[in-house]
């Protein structure tokens, strides 16, 4: 018996100790595993996808996790094109779409969702999905596929579109909606499947709610002829580009609201193209900006001088068609102090204002050991087209040179990183010159490589540019 009671004493301490042990311990939580990496897959679809003899106008997509979808309004294009826009709904794992008007016989259709749908927990994106059906007896095969470039600049633009119309009438882009619509990638690549057969015009237009080109300032592009689909139908090249460019509303209210306020009713001010205020280009006129219109420009009343106030001659000055910009053009000599003196009078605006005061600009010309010199070498240029260089830098379109050669030399260049293009100008005025859809005119074409030309102070920079 007492050995049975020491037993009993013994185990009970042991799990008394084991457990003071146990709660003594720190707590570890499980792991959660690998990061979820993998965007939703669909499971499940009312009708089948690719499903033939569809006539039910609502379809259900269930998914293996729970969804969102990104504005479906903006992001999911339905082709052929529904006359009213059909409602598109999710909930926990699935995204119902209901058609507002009948099916189209013996049409197959698209619902092409691109990168609109992710999970919730980890925000993965189903990339690309489309859901297909037809209400016939077969999937259309037709489709084509090919790029969109803006003509002015040779760059992409992933917010447009690329529309087909069955309606071959001239007409049908300025007042139909179109039939089929695909969207462009970050490469400005494009691709239609499940077309049906036949021939269509095709355009590049915005994506915006009535897909028309009903305004000269909107992005659009043309084929010169119809095109013909098939399941072999070759790729095609649009260039786009704006026939006349959008005005800027809010630059001129906000010239308008200073204009308004007593001070700017009174006096005139400006700026100088001056670097850091008092170093001038010597590869450039220096401009004058005024803040607005200018009605009179007495060019007798600016004087260039030397360091003695001596008025220098050979200046000229001028005012540019926007009324706002003066320029004095003179042939710079390095490392030269120069004095402008512009009179109180000089400039009037719209309503008869001038300056607060005169006032005299002390400045000096740069070095030319602060420039570098340029050789560019290109290869393979088709002077039929008549190339001309485009220099650019920060988005601006510094200079245009027509090419005659395969060499551009430049003894002095402003140092600094710059990107070089190539304009075919077929009218050979010097200027990108837009399309013209009426008189069936394209665009002339901008080359952009992303050729990058690097000038550094006081050193020959030597570039070869191959086409």
């Amino acid at each position: 018996m007492k050995k049975k009671v020491s037993f009993l004493l013994c185990s009970l301490f042991i799990a008394l100790k084991l457990l003071v042990l146990t709660g003594c311990a720190g707590i570890v939580p499980p792991t959660g595993g690998p990061k979820d990496t993998i965007p939703p897959r669909l499971v499940m679809a009312l009708p089948a996808d690719s499903a033939t003899n569809v006539k039910i106008p609502k379809f259900v997509l269930t998914f293996d996790e729970y969804i969102d979808i990104t504005d479906p309004a903006q992001n999911v294009m339905i082709s052929p094109s529904p006359k009213k826009t059909p409602l598109i709904d999710h909930n926990l794992k699935k995204i119902t779409v209901k058609f507002r008007d009948s099916l189209e016989e013996n049409t197959t259709y698209t619902i092409d969702f691109g990168n609109s749908i992710k999970d919730i927990d980890e925000g993965n994106v189903l990339r690309n999905f489309t859901y297909v059906f037809s209400t016939g007896t077969k999937i259309a095969d037709g489709g084509f596929g090919g790029k969109v470039i803006l003509a002015e600049t040779g760059k992409t633009d992933s917010t447009l579109l690329v529309i087909l119309h069955r309606n071959l009438n001239d007409t049908a882009i300025y007042k139909s909606t179109p039939r089929y619509i695909a969207k462009i990638n970050g490469k400005g690549e494009f691709v239609f499947r499940y077309l049906e057969p036949g021939k269509y015009n095709a355009f590049v237009l915005p994506n915006e709610y009535l897909k028309m080109y009903d305004d000269s300032t909107k992005t659009f592009a043309f084929l010169d002829s119809t095109i013909t689909i098939s399941n072999a139908t070759k790729p095609v090249v649009f260039y786009a580009y704006q026939e006349f460019k959008k005005k800027d509303k809010t630059s001129s209210a906000s010239n308008i609201s200073k204009s308004n306020t007593k001070k700017e009713e009174k006096f005139i001010k400006f700026t100088t193209s001056l670097i850091s205020g008092h170093q001038q280009d010597l590869l450039s006129n220096l401009q004058i900006n005024f803040c607005r219109r200018l009605q009179l420009l007495d060019s007798s009343k600016i004087i260039l001088c030397d360091t003695d106030y001596n008025p220098i001659a050979g200046v000229k000055i001028g005012l540019d068609t926007s009324k706002t910009i003066a320029s004095i053009g003179f042939n710079w000599k390095e490392a030269t102090d120069f004095r402008l003196i512009i009179a109180k009078d000089a400039a009037k605006d719209t309503n008869g204002n001038i300056l607060l005061k005169g006032d005299t600009l002390k400045f000096n010309t740069a070095k030319e050991s602060e420039y570098g010199s340029i050789t560019l070498k290109f290869s393979n240029l088709d002077f039929a087209k008549h190339p001309v260089l485009q220099i650019i830098s920060n988005d601006k379109l510094q200079e245009s040179v027509p090419l005659e050669g395969n060499i551009f030399k430049r003894k002095l260049y402003w140092p600094g990183d710059y990107i070089v293009r190539i304009l075919y100008d077929a009218n050979r005025n010097g200027v990108w010159d837009a399309g013209n859809y009426k008189n069936r005119q394209q665009p002339e074409i901008v080359l952009d490589k992303n050729w990058k030309v690097n000038i550094k102070a006081n050193w020959d920079n030597e570039t070869e540019i191959k086409l």
